[in-house]
């Protein structure tokens, strides 16, 4: 989330798109009901489905499974055909002014695809994707070495090409304007099957949000990002966000909701494959060396200080081993040479590649796509060590329905684990916040804390290979772990906090923390004269857990941090908790303030120049230097950093070390509203239709998505992963999550009030489909894909009906993902039916948009 769960309070209007709050996010629905309560906020629901969130909004409007590039990217047109987009932010915050490619075309020229697509290797060549670059010479601050003071030198620098003119035909505006002139309110009601006159409703509501005293917020969960253009779903989002000006300022933002109360945290401390803690992404096999590595941090973001904060993370992992002279132990890390994310993983399984796994709190047998292929998996594997509350499916596959334990030779090791509520810890929110949550009650029996199993792990690992003199077992025996026999949680979070390993000084020898002590913040990484002096687990975690500013203890644990201080009146509570980076609310913040400095409007100021205050610097002479950024927020770049008042958007650029760029993390220190790199399938999201759709592709010649990975066991009949046709299944199926139930059901499955309020496995259909069918409400019901078929209970509803996509009737059901053959509640597996398919960037895999077909059992 760029911005907090408490800002959504400060919305004029809230776009809910591929998410159901009221049921799956409640916390964060309490904050839309106040924003509708205090001041009138308007709530839209964009959603196949009519959910509890669509029954309380304002304007609720049904669309398509799989077809929001195409909803969003007509509100983008909306938004550009009607000039509501906020001028003054987009030419000087985002990168519409920057001349792209020359040779850059895109698929209103190229019928679906940009230039430098190779069909054969199913990807493309972005050379053409990229700024044009020019020589400058520009006025820089930067340290002095010796002193380590700021001083401000003249550099030739290669910077990004601007036009003089939003009207230029090569700048990223007027290709971003080409692009998406082609999605029409027109092509919305053909694609999406929403009526024209809704969605006309809906852009003049939202895109009214591009006005200065006004804020629109976006709230998205899996609904967008479950597809093959996930990623690109969520890129539409930003797009809009950017034009309307509604990034950086309270009630405003890109908001994913997270779907448990610590994936946010999962996910900053790296438990993805291509990452590490805190963003710095995994070394692959294109970085052979420290130095190849450490070149992919460019040099006018904040990522220039990417190295020191790399040097940090290996000290806290491998202290004394970590030396300059060593390149800080970076052979220790495996390079990635491909994805392993969950699909890849479960087809090397599948293709007896993988030998053992160990699954911590997942139920891939019920979760993962294609369950049935991902159990059969699971048989090809050596060992599996299980850690979890209960014998989940995955736990128990070997000996599921229709399967001869005799026959599984994988030998199974379930070790019970305490729950979330039985250990002490911090844990990271949607909004960035954390807190620590002390342990309520005691585990049961011979349950244990994740890390007091992990502790035993690598305790038994440096016994296994104490005597090794290999090369290659040097990061086992070299592995810091000083949290204690029975392990200390604290400790754990002094070192992602981190700590000084020696004096930390800077340039000019000025000791800034004392050997033994915590970081205040990440800051002191960035100025350290050595960045080795300090071992860091996660530097976006820096200052979370020291003193806090206010003497109230440490900033964790929360429980001493409840502060009701509230600056602004925004909800941003600055001592409840800890927001990463730096306690920061809204990710950004820059661009709440204008060019010069000052607030776009009094009722939306978040942070502003006032060239009145004091810096705390003084000049040659001693005198006190005036000015700085003041506020309710952390500013997002060093609060004396001065905005120019007279900055040529059209020479604004230079990222991190202009006074007038916001997005502090860019190599350009502008928002993207063409992205030259990072997305494999264009700089502009481009609508391709799921990997089975019931209709042709009305936008373009191409069909899917031209860079998802296809599998070879696409031809393995005995599983059926096969790409299903509309001719035999032509109902388009979703999967979501109910309220009753939690993610794969093993936590309330296993709970018999909850079993009760939903005890069975069903199907949500509209009452034409069910007519059509000869199916009644309550009765069985025989759904079927490529995939296999199963057996639930049919829910025959209003609240699903068909849409009319380019002429053609085309019906939708949805299914619950959360039953398996344990607990108390029990029913068929929902994603035995849904494909081995994942999106085009993060394989992400396609769980809301596939075909079925449903009869009478």
């Amino acid at each position: 989330m760029t911005n907090d769960w408490t800002d959504i309070k400060n919305s004029d209007c809230i776009l809910v798109q591929g998410a159901n709050p009221a049921e799956n996010h409640p916390a964060s629905m309490a904050w839309v009901n106040e924003a509708r309560d205090k001041h009138g906020a308007k709530l839209i629901v964009v959603d196949p489905r009519f959910t509890r969130t669509a029954a309380t909004a304002d304007l609720y409007v049904a669309l398509r499974p799989g077809t929001d590039i195409v909803f969003l990217g007509g509100l983008i047109n909306y938004t550009l055909q009607n000039r509501l987009y906020n001028e003054e932010y987009v030419k000087y915050y985002t990168n519409a002014l920057t001349l792209i490619h020359p040779d850059f075309k895109g698929p209103a020229d190229l019928d679906g695809l940009f230039s430098g697509y190779d069909a054969e290797a199913r990807s493309y060549d972005t050379a053409s994707w990229q700024y044009q670059k020019e020589q400058k010479t520009v006025t820089v601050t930067q340290k002095d070495p010796v002193t380590g003071e700021d001083v401000t030198v003249e550099k030739q620098v290669s910077v990004p090409k601007k036009a003089t003119s939003l009207d230029d035909p090569n700048c990223a505006f007027a290709h971003l304007k080409k692009h998406f002139a082609r999605f029409t309110p027109e092509l919305v009601e053909q694609v999406c099957g929403t009526p024209k006159e809704k969605f006309l409703q809906v852009a003049e509501l939202y895109c009214a949000t591009g006005a200065p005293d006004k804020s629109g917020t976006i709230m998205y969960a899996m609904g967008q990002t479950q597809h093959t253009v996930g990623t690109q779903n969520v890129r539409a989002t930003a797009i809009l966000q950017l034009l309307l000006g509604n990034i950086g300022i309270p009630g405003g933002g890109v908001n994913a909701l997270r779907g448990e109360s610590n994936v946010q945290g999962s996910t900053d401390m790296a438990l993805l494959f291509h990452d590490l803690p805190g963003y710095l992404g995994s070394p692959t096999d294109k970085h052979p060396d420290l130095a190849a590595y450490l070149a992919k941090f460019d040099t006018t973001s904040y990522w220039v200080n990417g190295p020191r904060f790399f040097t940090t993370l290996m000290k806290a992992w491998f202290s004394a081993a970590a030396t300059k002279e060593n390149d800080y132990a970076y052979h220790y890390i495996p390079k990635t040479s491909g994805n392993y994310s969950w699909i890849a993983l479960f087809e090397a399984m599948y293709a007896g590649q993988i030998k053992g796994l160990i699954c911590m709190g997942q139920n891939p047998a019920v979760a993962g796509p294609n369950a049935r292929l991902e159990r059969k998996a699971l048989q090809n594997l050596d060992w599996l060590v299980m850690m979890d509350l209960f014998e989940t499916e995955t736990a128990s596959f070997w000996k599921g329905p229709g399967v001869n334990p005799q026959e599984v030779k994988t030998e199974v090791f379930l070790l019970p684990a305490a729950d979330a509520m039985e250990k002490a810890g911090s844990i990271v929110s949607s909004g960035r916040r954390s807190q620590w949550r002390p342990a309520v009650a005691a585990a049961l029996g011979d349950d244990k804390e994740d890390i007091w199993i992990l502790t035993r792990l690598v305790r038994d690992l440096k016994e296994a290979y104490k005597d090794s003199t290999e090369a290659k077992d040097r990061p086992i025996l070299d592995l810091v772990w000083n949290y204690g026999d029975e392990p200390d949680v604290e400790l754990v979070a002094r070192e992602i906090n981190g700590y000084a390993l020696e004096d930390v000084k800077d340039a000019s020898g000025k000791v800034l923390v004392e050997k033994g002590k915590v970081i205040p913040g990440f800051a002191t990484i960035a100025s350290a004269a050595d960045p080795g002096t300090i071992a860091c687990g996660n530097w976006l975690f820096g200052g979370y857990f020291a003193e806090a500013d206010d003497g109230t203890g440490t900033m964790m644990p929360a429980v001493k941090r409840r502060g009701q201080n509230d600056p602004g009146g925004y909800g941003f509570y600055p001592n409840w908790g800890f927001t990463w980076p730096a306690n920061r609310r809204i990710l950004y913040n820059r661009a709440s303030a204008r060019p010069d400095g000052t607030p776009w409007a009094e009722n939306k100021k978040v942070i502003w120049w006032d060239p009145t205050a004091d810096s705390g610097q003084k000049d040659a002479q001693g005198n006190p230097i005036l000015g700085k950024w003041v506020g309710y927020d952390v500013p997002d770049f060093p609060p004396t950093k001065k905005p120019d008042a007279k900055a040529d958007p059209a020479k604004t650029g230079l990222g991190a070390q202009a006074g007038t760029d916001p997005f502090l993390m860019k190599s350009d220190g502008k928002g993207w509203l063409f992205a030259p790199a990072g997305l494999n399938e264009g700089p502009f999201p481009e609508h391709y239709e799921p990997l089975e759709s019931a209709v042709v592709n009305p936008l373009s010649g191409v069909q899917n998505n031209p860079v998802i990975k296809l599998w070879d066991t696409d031809a393995d009949k005995e599983i059926g992963d096969r790409v299903g046709t509309s001719d035999e299944f032509p109902i388009i199926c979703t999967t979501y999550r109910l309220c009753e139930h939690w993610q794969a059901g093993a936590m309330s499955r296993n709970l018999p009030w909850l079993a009760e309020c939903q005890p069975d496995m069903f199907i949500e259909m509209g009452e034409e489909l069910a007519q059509e069918k000869g199916i009644k409400n309550g009765g069985q019901v025989i759904v079927a894909s490529a995939r296999g078929q199963i057996k639930v209970v049919a829910l025959v509803t209003k609240r699903w009906r068909p849409y009319q996509v380019n002429g053609k009737k085309v019906h939708q059901v949805g299914m619950p993902w959360h039953y398996g053959w344990q607990g108390l509640a029990t029913g068929d597996i929902a994603n035995d039916l849904t494909p081995h398919i994942g999106d085009g960037n993060t394989m992400i895999p396609e769980y809301k948009a596939f075909l079925v077909d449903v009869r009478k059992a």
